[in-house]
């Protein structure tokens, strides 16, 4: 017997094998019989109020909260009286932007609410682009285009696992990815880049590989936005988006990635805030909703026998569709979402008005309460397959065993690096080592962004630039500052011989420009002017980039040299500097048709350059 005040002596080797087991994936999702007895005995036990709350979903945030403090009483007393079964971990929102916080910090928030649950909690996330979309420190990944762009489906798989590995690592089991949309409509102001392109065979095999790979490292996936958000023009998060396709093209283009999806075995199904009349006659009868489109569609024709889910209720376009408070609102949302076929309702407004209008439904027998088992015991059975039942809890040591390994890094970087797509280079422009002329002086570069404090990829962008020519001119200019700076940026261009012009924009939920919620992955009208008048005086030696939305490029049909990364993130900002050098060879290919400028799988290759990247090294 080894005394309680002897130190354990463990040979190096053994030690060293104990580490790799305990940072290990997690095992792929699997309901043994063990787990689907568990789950069956468990919904016996439970009452009504605890089934209902098994099917809610609402939002945790990451920050550090004190077990004691009035915070995480309210959110502990909350998750017990409303009986939550499943969070969605996101983190605070200020002036429009995220305040990300740590991986440990999340870890330890999924553990405290584990501990203080009756039963054990799914945890959920958007992690779109990996964790870096919420949390720092994590694997940065860039957005779904990208992956279309670099058209190697290997790439969607590495994504999947190493994003399955870094959230199980944080407590975090289901990913509300990935995003079965075909983007083929370039006025969309919200799938835009979050889509892997506009040709639904792309779509599909990058769907298909994603979900591969999520489940090699113990992760659930989910599909959306069903059936199709793609060809849409407005913000589901403002108002109601519509799809006028008729029932054959949704059958040969939305619909087909979806089809891949579940033959790959996705856990999930979201079903997205639009009217689709071919589908659905009912104008106000959204198809997150319709009976047709979560029952007769998905779960009948299309044999879909997992998770369906409501995208979140609190977006505007269901919001708008039903009259009363928000509590009353709250509580059609999620009764007419259930009826429809639903087995979750995400993010209501109203808490307490969703819930107890679904308890209301069910004692009122509008709702039957087998209709309610049904849901619940799929609930409870993903749970089990994931091993929940047995441990709820993650290790805070395997946080930074797991999070951000070196290797997984590099593949983020490798997507970034062959994303990159020349779609046209009329004066021959790139790279810029084999042009002196625009080397011997030092070029301008200019940032065009949402916010000049903000733009991390920005910043990176010209921090990569400097590396290289550490006397480049740089402007950032955003809506506030465009008038001020406007004069000096155009007389800097007017004498440069080489002008670098940075594009930031990218989609985001409910996005407001001049005050306004309009809905837009465009530049904004201050910035997008400046950037025309610089095209104007100098064109030809002018090379725009892309960085996010590729389409911006279509109100410039005349620029000269037109680059894309698809991603605004400092990967992709480090990226096209690199392939601006030609340190890297530029082979990404359009996984979108840009209107005049570009077809769909076309790209300009260009060869790196022998030993350019050892001239920046450190």
């Amino acid at each position: 017997m080894i005394s309680p005040r002897s130190p354990l002596k463990i040979p190096v080797s053994i030690a060293l094998l104990l580490l790799a087991l305990t940072a290990a994936a997690a095992p792929p999702p699997h309901l043994s019989r063990t787990g689907d007895r568990w789950a069956r005995a468990t919904l016996r036990r439970m009452t009504l109020q605890e089934k209902v709350g098994q099917m809610i979903l609402v939002w945790a945030r990451v920050q550090f909260l004190n077990p004691r403090s009035a915070e995480y009483l309210r959110l502990r007393q909350e998750m017990r009286r409303y009986h939550v079964g499943s969070f969605g971990v996101t983190i605070a929102v200020e002036h429009g932007h995220l305040v990300k916080n740590q991986p440990l910090e999340a870890a330890m928030l999924t553990n405290r609410l584990q501990r203080d649950s009756k039963y054990p909690l799914l945890f959920a996330a958007d992690f779109e682009r990996g964790l870096s979309m919420r949390l720092n420190g994590a694997t940065a990944f860039p957005s779904a285009m990208a992956f279309g762009a670099a058209g190697d489906p290997e790439l969607a798989r590495e994504f999947g696992r190493i994003t399955a590995l870094e959230s199980r690592a944080i407590g975090i089991q289901w990913n509300w990815f990935p995003i079965a949309d075909i983007n083929s409509n370039p006025a969309n102001p919200i799938i835009n880049t979050r889509s892997f392109g506009a040709d639904p065979s792309l779509v599909s095999s990058m769907v298909a590989a994603y979900i591969a790979g999520a489940h090699s490292g113990g992760m659930l996936t989910t599909a959306k936005h069903f059936p199709g958000h793609g060809d849409t023009d407005t913000d589901s998060h403002l108002s109601l988006a519509r799809v006028n396709a008729p029932l054959d093209r949704l059958n040969t283009l939305e619909l087909a990635p979806f089809r891949a999806a579940i033959a790959a075995g996705v856990d999930s199904v979201m079903i997205g805030h639009l009217t689709v009349p071919a589908l659905e006659p009912d104008p106000d009868r959204p198809a997150s909703i319709s009976h047709r489109i979560a029952t007769d569609l998905l779960q009948e024709r299309l044999g879909f026998h997992g998770l369906v889910v409501t995208d979140a209720l609190e977006m505007g376009a269901l919001t708008q569709v039903f009259p009363g408070d928000k509590a009353q609102v709250s509580a059609a949302e999620a009764v007419q979402a259930v009826l429809a076929g639903n087995d979750m309702v995400i993010i209501p407004a109203d808490l307490a008005g969703a819930y107890n209008g679904l308890v209301r439904a069910v004692q009122t027998g509008q709702i039957a309460r087998e209709r309610i088992d049904q849901s619940v015991l799929k609930i409870l059975r993903v749970k089990a397959s994931l091993g929940l039942n047995r441990n709820r809890f993650v290790s805070l040591d395997q946080v930074p065993e797991l999070v951000a390994q070196p290797d997984n890094l590099a593949v983020a970087q490798q997507v970034a690096d062959r994303a990159i797509t020349l779609v046209r280079d009329n004066t021959h422009q790139l790279p810029l080592a084999t042009n002196p002329e625009a080397t011997a002086v030092a070029p301008v570069a200019i940032v065009f962004t949402d916010n000049a404090r903000f733009t991390e990829g920005g910043q990176q962008f010209l921090q990569s630039l400097r590396e290289r020519v550490p006397n480049a001119a740089s402007f950032v200019v955003d809506a506030d500052n465009v008038d001020a700076l406007a004069p000096q940026i155009l007389d800097a261009v007017a004498r440069t011989p080489r002008v670098l012009a940075l594009a930031e924009s990218f989609p985001s939920a409910g996005r407001t420009v001049q005050g306004k919620a309009t809905g837009s992955a465009g530049l904004d009208p201050g910035p997008e002017q400046l950037l025309s008048r610089v095209l104007t005086v100098a064109n030809a030696k002018t090379t725009l980039i892309a960085f996010g939305n590729p389409y911006i490029g279509s109100s410039f049909p005349d620029v000269a040299t037109y680059l894309c990364t698809f991603s605004n993130t400092p990967g992709s900002a480090i990226a096209a500097v690199r392939a601006l050098f030609g340190e890297i060879p530029i082979t990404g290919q359009l996984p979108v048709e840009i209107p005049g400028l570009g077809s769909r799988s076309t790209g300009i290759r260009v060869s790196a350059i022998p030993d350019a990247a050892k001239q920046t090294e450190p």
